[in-house]
């Protein structure tokens, strides 16, 4: 299966003036798989796993002279690494916090060889060994989003028209109904790689519920690798309660009266570290950038997947397939987190993405807008609404005290349609409301 970031990691195989790529992400969200994708473009792949062969590390303990490494690692596996010619890639670096820092150095001394290194939880070693600034370059990767889902089922024809397709043009019945039916497949089966590809291979339902039951467990192993002793209580607890909170102002007082703000609060920096949660912060929304006027102390938080958030919480996931619109209108909150979730896959994936929402903090307002965007560098509110969604007071409020956001966005199981100011969306149309759509086009002509 063939994903977005591909093509920006194929654009930098052949940029000349190159940096090694550090490709970022959760665990198994497809990171390993695309790079070995890339690997198939050079004459030579050779890929060095930390975890699964860990004496490689004692390598780079020496120095970090890159002209020693790579002769070390040549007479380890018997070949010879050609610079212009081999793609090397170190996976799982956070086994080896050392390799991150020894990038520097084959950017400056042996800029000709491709370099690219990956770790599920290698933000965790940036922080202990720092980031080269300037001597790499950076990825960060999703799972999967309803486009790619849509390529990687051959339904290519029905992503471009998504993409390309306005608000004021409808699509007929037939045709919204199909993208409903294939959005509520998306809801069910999540977009993590391996249970997407489990799913159109053999459409089983009871497979992909355990392979996203292991996914969430390899999480749960993960704890000690990141958390102290005294901290994976919390973790835990944290990762099992979160999917019940989504989308909602994330209080500790919701949360149980047994643990207190000051355990909990360096657990969810973990968990957010470790992009299985991501936080939905407030914004005033007066101007660009958002976050110039962020509050960090109030946010949402979302999950990183919304299939793998079900499957915590043990949901029953026939109506998705059977009712996809009811179930839509039903399960309002993982629909919002949908669209959060696709947000961050069409983002700018040279970093990791920020999100904002927005909530009127005159004392007894209760208005909310659900996500901000930008678009022409003006402020953009989103609104994600169960089935046709006809209260949009929070949006008129949003769009009336900020005179610089021209028009607002919602998102539901309405067709496509523009009524004034407010430009609707179905919840399968994130793609179409982008400003810049090149890459995705690209993509889907490409898939």
């Amino acid at each position: 299966m063939k994903r977005l970031i591909y093509n920006e990691m194929l654009a930098w195989r052949h940029q000349v003036e190159r940096k090694p790529l550090l490709l970022r992400g959760a665990r198994q969200v497809g990171k390993t798989h695309v790079i070995r994708q890339l690997g198939k473009t050079f004459s030579q792949f050779i890929e060095i796993n930390f975890e699964k062969t860990p004496s490689f590390a004692k390598i780079f303990e020496l120095d970090l002279d890159p002209a020693r490494i790579i002769r070390e690692i040549s007479l380890a596996i018997d070949q010879q690494i050609e610079p212009g010619h081999t793609l090397l890639f170190f996976d799982e670096v956070q086994q080896a916090p050392t390799v991150i820092t020894a990038l520097r150095y084959f950017y400056e001394e042996m800029p000709a060889l491709h370099v690219i290194a990956a770790g599920s939880l290698v933000d965790f070693a940036i922080e202990h060994v720092g980031v080269p600034v300037g001597r790499i370059s950076f990825l960060h990767m999703y799972p999967m989003s309803f486009i790619e889902f849509l390529c990687a089922k051959n339904s290519k024809q029905l992503a471009l028209e998504i993409i390309n397709n306005k608000p004021d043009h409808p699509f007929s019945d037939v045709i919204h109904q199909k993208a409903l039916r294939l959005l509520g497949e998306y809801m069910a089966i999540g977009g993590m790689p391996q249970v997407v590809r489990q799913w159109i291979s053999q459409q089983d339902v009871r497979a992909c519920t355990t392979l996203l039951r292991d996914i969430n467990h390899a999480y749960e192993q993960d704890f000690s690798k990141y958390a102290n002793k005294n901290e994976i209580k919390y973790v835990d607890f944290l990762f099992k309660h979160i999917p019940h909170l989504i989308c909602q102002r994330f209080k500790y007082s919701q949360l149980s009266p047994d643990f207190r703000k000051r355990e909990l609060e360096p657990a969810l920096w973990l968990l957010q570290k470790a992009g299985i949660v991501n936080p939905v912060i407030h914004s005033s929304g007066n101007g660009i950038p958002l976050g110039a006027e962020a509050d960090f102390q109030k946010y949402k938080l979302i999950t990183l997947d919304v299939a793998l958030n079900q499957q915590i919480l043990g949901l029953d996931l026939k109506d998705w397939f059977i009712q996809p619109e009811i179930a839509l209108i039903n399960k309002g909150n993982l629909s919002e987190s949908f669209i959060g979730q696709e947000l961050l896959a069409y983002s700018n994936s040279s970093d990791k993405s920020q999100l904002y929402y927005w909530h009127n903090e005159k004392k007894g307002s209760h208005a909310e807008v659900d996500y901000l965007s930008t678009h022409k560098q003006a402020v953009i509110p989103i609104e994600v609404k169960s089935g046709h969604g006809a209260n949009l007071q929070s949006m008129r409020l949003f769009l009336q005290s900020h005179p610089g956001s021209p028009f607002g966005i919602r998102f539901s199981t309405h067709p496509y349609s523009i009524l004034g100011n407010l430009h609707s969306y179905p919840l399968y149309a994130v793609s179409g409301s982008l400003e810049d759509k090149k890459r995705l086009i690209t993509f889907a002509h490409s898939s």
